[in-house]
C-alpha cells in the first residue's frame, strides 16, 4: 500500500499545486505587491492536507474530485491566511514559516496582514466559482461554503485563537487546552472533509462520520505539533522550536509530559482510524493518518 499510497498523494499534490497556479491572481497590473504577498505565502510548500482531504472525501462518497478542486483550494487560502495571520508579532510573533520568512518579514506586517485578508475573502470567490469552473453543483458549492464559514469563524478556528491568546501565561486544565485545539486545529479539518462530503452529496450519517474522524486526527495533529516543538529541529520544522515555552503557552506536552503526550497522540490517531471503518474505503485515509502521527515536520 505504501508505493500505491505515495503516488496517489503526489497525485493529489500535483493537482492541487497546478489549481492554486491557476486560480491564484498573477502577479503583474495593480496591486501586484499584494499579489506577490498572496502567492508567496500560498507556494511556501506544506503537505496540502487539508485540500487533499477535501478531494479524497468527495471521492470515497462516489463525487468527482474535479469538481471540488475550486472548495479544495478554498480551504487552503484559508488555511495559509491563518498562518500569515498567526505567524504577525500581535500573535505568535514567529519570523519564519515552512523554512523562509514568514509573509509579514518579507513583505511588511501591513501587506502580510492585507494578503490574509485577501486569501480568506478570495476562498470564497473560489467556492462561489466552482459551477462556472468545474460545472459543479452550486447547491453543494453554497453548503461547503457556509461549512468553511462556520468552522473558520467565531464558533471555530478563529473562536479557538481568540481562547489561545487570552490564556497565555495561565494554567490551564486539559478540558480547557482540548476545547482550544478542537476550535483552532481541529475545525478546519472538519472543514476540509465535511466539504468533501458534501460536494459529493454524502448522507447526514456520512457528514458525521468524516466530522468525527477530523475532529480526532486534528487534536492527534496539534499534539503531535506540541511534541516536535520540543524533539525537532528548526531545520526540521522550518520555523523555531521552543516558540510555546517562550510565549508561556500550556501544550499538550508541557501538560501532561512528553511520554504521556505520545501516548495521547497514539489514542487520538486510533480514534480518527476507527472512524474510518464506516466510511466506504479506508486505505488512503487510513495511511495517512498513520502518516501524520509519526511525521517530523
Amino acid at each position: 500500500m505504501r508505493n500505491e499510497f505515495q503516488a496517489w498523494q503526489e497525485a493529489y499534490l500535483a493537482q492541487i499545486n497546478a489549481a492554486l497556479e491557476e486560480y491564484l491572481p498573477a502577479e503583474g497590473g495593480s496591486f501586484n505587491a499584494i499579489r506577490r504577498a498572496m502567492r508567496y505565502s500560498v507556494s511556501a510548500g506544506g503537505k496540502r492536507i487539508r485540500p487533499t482531504l477535501t478531494l479524497e472525501f468527495c471521492r470515497i462518497f462516489g463525487g468527482d474530485p474535479v469538481s471540488a478542486l475550486p472548495v479544495a483550494c478554498a480551504v487552503e487560502c484559508l488555511h495559509t491566511y491563518s498562518l500569515i495571520h498567526d505567524d504577525l508579532p500581535c500573535m505568535d510573533d514567529d519570523d519564519f514559516r515552512r523554512g523562509r520568512p514568514s509573509c509579514h518579514k518579507e513583505f511588511g506586517e501591513a501587506e502580510a496582514l492585507l494578503a490574509g485578508d485577501a486569501l480568506l475573502t478570495f476562498a470564497f470567490e473560489l467556492i462561489a466559482s466552482a459551477p462556472e469552473r468545474t460545472s459543479a453543483d452550486p447547491l453543494r458549492c453554497l453548503k461547503a461554503s457556509r461549512i468553511l464559514a462556520e468552522k473558520a469563524g467565531v464558533l471555530g478556528m478563529v473562536g479557538g485563537q481568540v481562547m489561545d491568546l487570552e490564556t497565555e501565561g495561565t494554567s490551564l486544565d486539559a478540558q480547557t487546552l482540548t476545547e482550544i485545539h478542537r476550535l483552532k486545529t481541529s475545525a478546519l479539518l472538519e472543514a476540509a472533509c465535511l466539504c468533501g462530503a458534501v460536494m459529493a452529496g454524502a448522507d447526514e450519517a456520512g457528514c458525521q462520520c468524516a466530522e468525527k474522524y477530523a475532529r480526532n486526527l486534528g487534536l492527534a495533529f496539534q499534539t503531535v505539533d506540541d511534541i516536535l516543538d520540543v524533539t525537532s529541529t528548526s531545520e526540521e520544522l522550518g520555523k523555531p522550536v521552543g516558540s510555546d515555552a517562550e510565549n508561556q503557552k500550556v501544550t499538550f506536552v508541557s501538560l501532561y509530559g512528553l511520554e504521556k503526550a505520545k501516548e495521547l497522540a497514539e489514542q487520538t490517531t486510533r480514534a480518527a482510524a476507527e472512524t474510518l471503518a464506516l466510511l466506504p474505503e479506508q486505505g488512503f485515509l487510513l495511511e495517512l493518518t498513520e502518516q501524520l502521527l509519526s511525521r517530523r515536520s
